[in-house]
This record gives C-alpha cells, structure tokens and sequence, in this order.
C-alpha cells in the first residue's frame, strides 16, 4: 500500500458514518486458517461433501465428519488477527454498523465484534445444528460418535440428521441471513470489502449493491477480484499490514474513537 492509498483509506473511513465490512477467507489466512481456493490448500485434500450426498448416505456423512475433524485439527487454536482487532475496534466505537462474512471459523466472534452485529452468510463451523428441530449439537460430543461409534450422529431430541452449523455446495442460502445482509449493505455508506475473491455468489453480490446505492466501495485483498474495476478504491496488499497500520494510525490521531465513545445503534 502506497502512502497516498493509505491516506486515502483513512480519509474514506474517517468520513463514514455506517460502515460495513465484507469478509472472506483473506482475513484469517494470516491466524492459520487455510483458504478454499490457493493451489496447495488443505480443502482441496479434504474436499467438502455436497449436501445432496450428505443428505442421501450415511457413509457420505461419516466421511463428511471426517473430513471436517481434519480441517478442524489443521486449526486447532486459531486466535483472531489484527484484521479481526482492527474490524472489532471499528464496531467497538460505532463506525462499522455490521460485518457480514463469508467466513465459518468463528474469529470475528472471539475478536470481541457482538454476535447480533455479525452476518454469517455460509454459516459456522464451531457446532453443529439438527437440520430439522434446528438444536444446536457440540462438535466434541459429535466427533465421539464419529469416531468411536464409526456413525453418522442423530439429533437426541428429535432424531433428526446432524451436520456442522455450516452452508455446504448444493445447500439453500439462510434466508434470515440474506435478508440482515441486504438490509445493512443498503443502510451503509461505506462497504468494506476484505479478503474476498468475489467469485461466489449470490454473496458477491452485495458489493455491488452497495456501490449501486451510492455506497462508496473499498476492496483489499491480496489478489485481484471482478469486481476491482467497480471499486472506488483497490488494495492489492497483505490484510493484517493494512488494517493494522489503518488501527493503529487512527487510535495515535484520534480517528478512530476511544473505546468508551458513544455506539452507533444497530439497524435492523
């Protein structure tokens, strides 16, 4: 990042009045979280099941647990980064109204950024839920039956199937969810786009909305995106460098509020 881009950035963020972040795999690369699309990452070894297959085998539900268990272990004890602090410090002073995320490691959670502010768009993979009564399941008392039963578990109170808390390929998007994600990305006058290829859709979507409601559109991420060219903004540079320099620049000048200024309410 150039340092006329980082004071672009600052001025852009300075002036908003409700900013929302949009995140992706990008920003927990940096903790040891693996993304879905580098050449040489762990997903492509441990592929995820299709929910269609998921749904129609038992056997495709014992390796989709497997499957998860091992990605999960590649992660074990991933802490938040300084995206996740610098995004968590934005909502802490009331600058970033929501952060929808594309993400299902659950860091923003443990960066501090409260649940209701949080939009999961593919869902979270630290438990798991019945996909029929919806009752959440702990992953440690999941992996018990997969592992020692070398079965696919069923819901205890309505025996229903298990599955992680997660959106799978083939699997409808959560409707509650879109609808939070529309509504905040139409409210903002400030989209943040960070650490998203921007190839998956309908989640790639909502940057454009934004722009086309006359949001202004920033965009950082370490590669290029479709969307570049509709940005107001593009940085190609490393995630934690940025938002790091932006946090700590804004808490030495004063832009970045103390910890104790006053919220921005949420909007529905």
């Amino acid at each position: 990042m150039t340092a006329q881009e980082q004071v672009r950035l600052e001025a852009l963020i300075e002036a908003a009045d409700q900013v929302v972040a949009f995140t992706g795999a990008g920003i927990s690369t940096e903790c040891g979280v693996p993304d879905f699309r580098s050449a040489d990452s762990a997903w492509k070894r441990h592929a995820p099941i299709p929910f269609a297959d998921f749904i129609a085998s038992e056997e495709m539900r014992v390796e989709a647990w497997r499957r998860k268990f091992a990605m999960d272990d590649l992660y074990a004890g991933a802490q938040p980064g300084r995206g996740h602090a610098a995004l968590a410090r934005l909502a802490a002073v009331g600058k970033m109204t929501h952060l929808i995320t594309q993400n299902i490691d659950g860091l923003h959670q443990a960066s501090g950024i409260a649940p209701e502010r949080i939009i999961e768009l593919h869902g979270n993979g630290t438990y798991a839920h019945c996909l029929e009564c919806r009752q959440r399941h702990e992953l440690s008392a999941m992996r018990a039956i997969v592992e020692g039963d070398q079965r696919a578990p069923s819901c205890e109170a309505c025996g229903g199937i298990v599955k992680s808390a997660t959106i799978s390929f083939g699997q409808s998007m959560p409707q509650v969810e879109m609808q939070r994600a529309r509504r905040a990305t139409l409210a903002c006058d400030l989209f943040l786009v960070i650490g998203s290829s921007l190839v998956v859709h309908p989640a790639a979507a909502f940057p454009v909305m934004a722009k086309e409601n006359g949001a202004v559109l920033v965009i950082l991420n370490k590669e290029p995106t479709p969307l570049d060219s509709l940005a107001d903004l593009v940085l190609h540079a490393d995630i934690g460098d940025v938002l790091d320099l932006i946090l700590r620049k804004g808490v030495d000048d004063g832009t970045i509020l103390p910890q104790d200024a006053e919220k921005t309410p949420l909007s529905p």
